[in-house]
């Protein structure tokens, strides 16, 4: 007799651990590069380089990389940008038991500040959260038949489980030229910029899938003009495409993180040899997870009428997909200049980043709160001073909708900017409306029993042959056919045809003949 398994595709996180990370630093301004009047915006993005796993032991080497606007006295050009790093090596402990895995390394961008020391010096403050995840793909083995003679009785019961069917990162590279329209001035040199994704949309097909959505590109340039030393530009490049995937079909259910994991602006020159083309180039990162639910037949019980089997039992624990869930809250919020700094003449730019500060569980749902974390370029009315930023915080609170979930439920949660507009109300408010999507997707952890083994051993035939050789049974609560039959060292399709029973619904009070088996037995 043999048992007859199913691998089953599981994904379980081994270990997990967080580092807060304070970065510190002051740079001086370069040579070629004018005094620092007032530090407008900065930017910060930070780089792993390298990951190495030794002893239990994970070593990080990575960067934060910078870049500041800053205004200067300068009257032929008063905005001009100066760039950094601040490098980082960090040793993280990690658990014994994730000794000499893969490690994935996420990091996230809690704070940054500059701070004028001097017109020639400034300081870089910065806390990075680096978060740690070791996951195991492995294979639940389940049993779920018996392969033997023929007279082994076996049940099932069913379970609804999700398998992970696709686990794996890849990289797409949108390339794109944008053309400054004829109102704008050419580019000497690109001070700032920013590049964001917009409304990714995703469509599962055979061995891939389709993605569309939108890169948000926004860019502040020194003209060649003196009229107009300064301009901006603001564009979307729309993108689709199709990404292979092996293993995908259009009925599983997917779980894709898109980050922009690089960007590169360049000037080039147009057909008239003038730079008023940006060759633009951003790198998305996915990691990819696809799930498949799958009714799965679980070996529940075993005996055998001319053996004593018994099964040897383990907890095996699953995932059931209980909800995926892309939901969408819009926020709004009024925000005032501090008192001193210049007027709003005009709305430049306005850059977000969503924040969660809490999740909690809630009656068949998630309530989700949180802040956009805004960040504001205005044009000023002293053409000296032309450029001003804001920033400022507008909170949102969310229910996702999540019927059956418990405190213990698995659940990851996703936020992403998906619109973001502001409008000057007067010189010194302003109204800011954002969108925000909240991709959720919820798992139900199941620990069921299992047969791992069964272990064979001789009937006691003395015991058989003192039962009686034919039993007048009444039903019990909680009785069935296969309980009886198995006690009784019988067979259920026996017992249906010794009393005329069409199916297996029996119910306490009703009466049964039950005749001993002796064929084989003596």
């Amino acid at each position: 007799m043999e048992l007859i398994r199913k691998n089953v595709h599981m994904n379980k996180l081994k270990c997990q651990t967080s580092l807060q990370l304070t970065l510190d630093d002051d740079f001086n301004v370069p040579d070629a590069k004018p005094d620092i009047y007032k530090i407008i915006k900065e930017q910060g993005t930070v780089k792993i380089n390298d990951v190495k796993m030794s002893n239990g032991k994970l070593m990080v080497n990575g960067s934060l990389n910078f870049n500041v606007l800053y205004l200067s006295d300068e009257n032929a050009r008063p905005l001009h940008n100066m760039s950094g790093e601040i490098p980082f090596d960090e040793l993280i402990h990690m658990d014994d038991a994730c000794a000499g895995d893969d490690a994935v390394v996420n990091w996230e961008l809690e704070d940054m500040t500059t701070g004028l020391i001097n017109s020639r010096k400034l300081s870089v403050k910065a806390i990075v959260c680096l978060t740690v995840l070791v996951e195991d793909l492995y294979d639940e083995a389940t049993a779920v038949g018996i392969e033997d003679d023929g007279d082994t009785q076996f049940q099932n019961k069913t379970i609804t489980v999700t398998d992970v069917a696709v686990d794996k990162r890849d990289t797409y590279r949108v390339k794109d030229q944008i053309h400054l329209p004829a109102n704008k001035g050419n580019i000497s040199e690109i001070l700032y910029s920013e590049v964001e994704l917009r409304n990714v949309e995703v469509r599962l097909l055979e061995d891939k899938f389709a993605v569309k959505g939108e890169v948000l590109v926004f860019f502040i340039y020194a003209g060649e003009s003196e009229d107009n030393p300064v301009d901006y530009y603001e564009s979307e490049i729309p993108f689709s495409t199709t990404i292979d995937c092996n293993g995908c079909t259009e009925d599983m259910v997917d779980n894709i993180v898109f980050t922009i994991a690089g960007k590169n602006l360049e000037v080039v020159p147009d057909a008239d040899g003038e730079e008023r083309i940006v060759d633009v180039e951003a790198v998305i990162e996915m990691a990819i997870k696809m799930y498949e639910e799958e009714d799965l037949e679980l070996l529940s019980d075993v005996y055998s009428p001319y053996k004593d089997l018994v099964p040897v039992m383990k907890e095996a624990h699953y995932e059931s997909l209980l909800v995926k869930n892309n939901s969408k809250v819009r926020a709004n919020d009024r925000i005032r200049i501090a008192s001193g700094q210049p007027e709003i003449l005009q709305i430049c730019h306005a850059s977000g980043d969503v924040k969660v500060d809490d999740i909690e569980v809630v009656d068949n749902g998630l309530e989700v709160n949180g802040v956009v974390e805004v960040q504001i370029l205005y044009i000023c009315p002293d053409d000296k001073r032309p450029l001003n930023s804001i920033k400022g915080m507008v909170p949102f609170n969310q229910t996702i909708e999540a019927r059956g979930i418990n405190p213990e439920s698995i659940y990851r949660i996703k936020p992403s900017l998906e619109q973001l507009s502001v409008m000057a109300l007067d010189g010194e408010e302003m109204e800011v409306k954002a969108g925000v999507g909240l991709s959720t997707i919820v798992f139900n952890s199941l620990t069921e029993p299992i047969i791992a083994d069964v272990l064979e051993h001789e009937l006691d035939y003395d015991k058989l042959k003192n039962m009686p050789s034919m039993v007048g049974y009444v039903v019990k609560n909680n009785d069935s056919l296969w309980s009886i039959a198995k006690k009784y060292y019988s067979t259920v399709d026996k017992l249906k045809e010794l009393n005329d029973l069409a199916d297996e619904n029996i119910k306490q009070g009703d009466k049964l003949l039950i005749t001993k088996r002796v064929d084989r037995i003596i």
